[in-house]
Parts: C-alpha cells; structure tokens; sequence
C-alpha cells in the first residue's frame, strides 16, 4: 500500500504508533500470566499496521472495552479493536470488520429460562460487562428485563452469582471458561447477537486515516492473515467476518 507520508502522521503524531488493547475479551487478547507479554489476533493485527507505516507500537492496555473506546475517542491512543456499535460510532470511525464473535446468555441449571424469549421479562436480572458490546446491544433491546451492569467482562458470572441474578450475558467462550470452574449453570441453546469486531481510529484524525486503516484490514483478511492468526493463537468460536 502506497501511503502518503501525511497519513502516517496522522496516526502517529508522536512517533510512535499507540493502540488501545481491552484485555476483557480472550478471544482477541491475552497477556502471559509469567511475562506479561501480549498476544492474540488483535496484537498481530498491531504489530502488521504498525510495520506497514514504518513506526513502532505502544500498547495501551485497559480492562474494559469502554476505556479502551474513550481512549481512542478521545486520542490518548491513536486506533483500537472494538465491536461495531452505533453509539460508539459518534466519535469512532469502524473498519470493515475482521472476526464475528457470538454473545450468548448464561443461567442456573434449574432456571425457568429456557429461549432466549424468555430473557426480557420484568422479573428477569441480566448482568452484563458495563459498556461491553453486550451492554450497549441489550441496552436497546431489552424492554422489559432490568440490566445490572458489572465492572467489566470478567467480572460478569462472579457478579451473576454473588448477587443472585438470573441471567448473565457475555462472550461465548468467557462464559464456557467460567463454566468449567463453577456448577449448577447452564448455557442456553443459541446466540442472542454476533459482534462484528473491526479496528478503529477517532474521526477527527479525518477520512483519509479511516480509509487507510480499512484497506487494511480489507486487504489482511483478503490475504488469509486473519485466518492464520485465529489458528495460530488456537481460537474456537469465533469466525472470520466475510469482508475481503
């Protein structure tokens, strides 16, 4: 890709290339329990960006999906990994998306609730990652259910259980995950919506920015680098989104 000096300042302002990593989703990150090293398809993703506009990375890590958004929105970093949202769409311009992730709920093994239809009901709890994909997606389509918002991804079955709730919502395989170390809950039988996960970039640094972060992406899952690197770091659940 051909780039005009002009748009690597742009995103690099200081040098150095700044992306905002949310560790509150495995399926895109990790960090090494010993090193603290990052990795995942979101860091390579990084990386390759970072190397196609001939500057170093930074990571700028965060617990939650919503610092890491604010970070980018407000530019204390210079592009990030989110699920495509139109509330974040306000100050965030989206990239073609790169992996589709399925959000399932999780209840107790006795539980009534046995459909997704029969989540939204008045005396039904649904605990979700505050200002998660799942939040902001329930958020609107929840009518009846009351949502009770845990302080991030992770926290979301320990807060389901401690409080008594009746439904938990989240990341398929953070919900599997949690599963294995806990009894008595189940997972329901389908998904209640898919995320479109893409890169992103903070709309005042302008559309020639958000176009040259999109061929990227375009151009890395034309080439199979997504797909490798899902098999690489041994990912299940989730699927390369159909955008080459």
């Amino acid at each position: 890709m051909n780039l005009d000096p002009s748009v690597i300042a742009t995103f690099a302002p200081a040098g150095k290339l700044r992306a905002s990593i949310n560790l509150g989703n495995p399926i895109l990150v990790n960090q090494h329990a010993d090193t603290g090293e990052l990795f995942g398809v979101s860091i390579d993703l990084a990386r390759a960006f970072a190397a196609m506009l001939g500057v170093e990375v930074e990571w700028i890590v965060f617990d939650t999906a919503g610092k890491s958004v604010e970070a980018v929105g407000d530019e204390r970093a210079d592009f990030g990994f989110f699920a495509v949202d139109p509330a974040r769409g306000e100050k965030i311009a989206f990239t073609a998306p790169y992996v589709l992730i399925e959000g399932f709920y999780l209840v107790r093994e006795d539980s009534p609730v046995r459909t997704n239809a029969d989540v939204d009901q008045p005396h039904n709890r649904v605990v979700v990652g505050q200002r998660s994909a799942y939040d902001l997606f329930l958020t609107r389509e929840l009518k009846h259910a009351r949502i009770v918002r845990a302080p991030s991804s992770q926290a979301v079955v320990q807060t389901f259980l401690e409080q008594d709730l009746e439904v938990a919502a989240g990341v398929k395989q953070q919900l599997e995950a949690d599963i294995r170390t806990i009894s008595g809950v189940r997972l329901l039988d389908e998904r209640f919506m898919v995320i479109r996960q893409a890169m992103g970039v903070s709309k005042r640094r302008g559309t020639a920015a958000a176009a040259v972060l999109n061929e990227f992406v375009k151009n890395r899952l034309a080439s199979g680098f997504v797909a490798d690197a899902l098999k690489r770091h041994a990912i299940a659940g989730a699927s390369v989104a159909p955008g080459a």
